[in-house]
């Protein structure tokens, strides 16, 4: 019954969702409090006050059929216009109403602009270790995903391996940054090295490059981390925005594209992915929460990131205790720890059999590594440290 693209995506369902459903069994035998899941991005950190009051707000001084209602497919023009404005203020950018495409979280954007430039067989290359998803997205349209190993040094992409991996079929290059799941932020050098590559291989091949630069993280920086804005560097550039963290609104689904004018062919780019955004079923983004991001950022909402900081010096000077050896992260949420043993899948069973649930770092193409989202509560994380020493002192990182 189900189709022939469909079956391996069944067959490899994500290890992080398994996971998370492994966390709730082990949860109803020894109590939540009990289990240290450490699987799933999911925010922990309550959406501003903002939000809420928006919400409200809307709700009762605007009118239902016009909350509730269609718009443009692209969106509400003044939450597009209040959302290029503040980009802005913020990066010195002069985008307009028309460079802004709302969508269906950051998800949704990426299907959005891959249907909108990939033929079949068009290649998209990113850097390991990234989301697993980027695969599948890729696949939908008929593309193919190249991957350039990791860089376990500092996890900055490879750029040398990047000059030799584009050829003629090359037509997009997908970037992740803050970086899922290393934490690590691509600095401003290898941006404007990677965009000067970008220009050689446009030039070598006669075809344009798109960037696209996947950013629901860019608000999660700490320790005074510049997170550059990628348009400032490469006049192909696509970016990709979510508020899922930055707001802490994951199941809203709500988000926006960024489509410059420097982009090459840019107001038919913007038109074919506006209609993309309609054929792909997601019509357009949520209305009413177009309507709460144009509050949001109005009233200057932004999320506690100061309870992300303290998880992370928390569980990073923890895990160093016990004699583990990670990057420290310097946004997202998460910590790429590195595997005591080559098998870092096996390393993931034994941390499960002291209720420990890390994400194995072959789900991101980087095998040898393990993920820890640190969006969980402080106590969880303080708990945690006992079942960590005791996991450390089976793999004699620590004294017994």
């Amino acid at each position: 019954m189900i189709s022939t693209k469909m079956k391996p995506l069944v067959e490899n369902n994500s290890v992080i969702r398994e996971m998370f459903e492994e966390g709730k069994r082990l949860a109803a035998i020894y109590g939540s409090e009990n289990v240290y899941d450490f699987s799933l991005g999911n925010p922990n950190v309550p959406a501003p006050e903002a939000v809420k009051e928006s919400i409200l707000e809307i709700l009762e001084k605007e009118e239902s059929t016009f909350v509730h209602g269609y718009m443009s497919n692209a969106g509400y023009e003044d939450v597009r216009e209040t959302i290029a404005n503040s980009l802005n203020v913020r990066f010195g950018t002069s985008f307009g109403v028309n460079n802004i495409l709302m969508t269906v979280g950051a998800a949704s954007g990426l299907n959005v602009i891959l249907k909108t430039i990939l033929e079949p067989e068009d290649e998209v290359i990113t850097f390991a270790p990234y989301f697993v998803e980027y695969g599948n997205y890729v696949h939908n349209y008929d593309g193919k995903l190249v991957v350039i190993p990791p860089n376990t040094v500092d996890f900055q992409p490879n750029l040398e391996e990047l000059a030799k991996k584009i050829t003629a079929k090359t037509k997009a290059v997908l970037i992740n940054t803050p970086n899922n799941p290393t934490g690590v932020v691509y600095s401003g050098e290898t941006l404007k090295q990677m965009a000067e590559i970008l220009r050689q291989k446009e030039k070598e091949f006669q075809r344009d490059i798109v960037l696209i630069s996947d950013e629901p993280y860019r608000e999660l920086a700490y320790d005074g981390v510049e997170v550059p804005y990628v348009t400032q560097y490469y006049e192909n550039t696509v970016i990709c925005y979510s508020y899922s963290k930055s707001l802490s609104l994951p199941g809203e689904r709500i988000g926006y594209l960024v489509i410059p004018d420097e982009c090459k062919d840019s107001k038919e780019v913007f038109t074919a992915a506006t209609i993309a955004n309609r054929v792909l079923g997601s019509v357009n983004a949520p209305s009413l929460m177009q309507r709460v991001i144009k509050h949001c950022i109005e009233k200057g909402a932004t999320v506690n990131l100061a309870a992300y900081d303290r998880n992370r010096n928390l569980l990073y000077e923890g895990l160093k205790a016990c004699g583990f050896f990670c990057v420290r992260p310097e946004g997202a949420f998460y910590l790429f720890m590195k595997s005591p043993i080559a098998d870092e899948k096996e390393f993931c069973n034994q941390a499960a059999k002291h209720r420990l649930l890390l994400v194995p770092g072959s789900s991101f193409a980087c095998p040898g590594y393990v993920r820890i989202a640190y969006c969980v509560s402080y106590e969880q994380i303080e708990r945690s440290m006992t079942a960590f020493q005791s996991l450390a002192k089976e793999y004699g990182l620590m004294g017994g």
